[in-house]
């Protein structure tokens, strides 16, 4: 999201958005710790000789995917602030 899409919403807007982010945020992260403990689970379960690599695959991808949230979540906060809104 770009610098000028952020100054050009409305308080409103942007606080939505921001709560939107947030959430969206929060699921990854469950989402991510979900499978790193399902993978820890089967690690120890199973063992060493049935793990394949392409299994961490989808482990790595999360935070790849949770960056642009949070890049967009970190310049709608700086624009509430300087707003001063809460």
């Amino acid at each position: 999201m770009q610098t000028t899409q952020i100054k050009n919403l409305t308080n409103e807007q942007l606080l939505k958005r921001r709560n939107l982010l947030k959430g969206t945020a929060i699921g990854f992260l469950t989402i991510a710790a979900l499978s790193a403990g399902i993978l820890i689970y089967l690690y120890a379960v199973k063992g060493f000789e049935n793990f394949n690599i392409a299994t961490l695959i989808p482990v790595f991808a999360l935070p790849v995917t949770l960056m642009p949230v949070l890049s967009s979540l970190s310049m709608l906060g700086k624009e509430i602030k300087a707003r001063g809104l809460k």
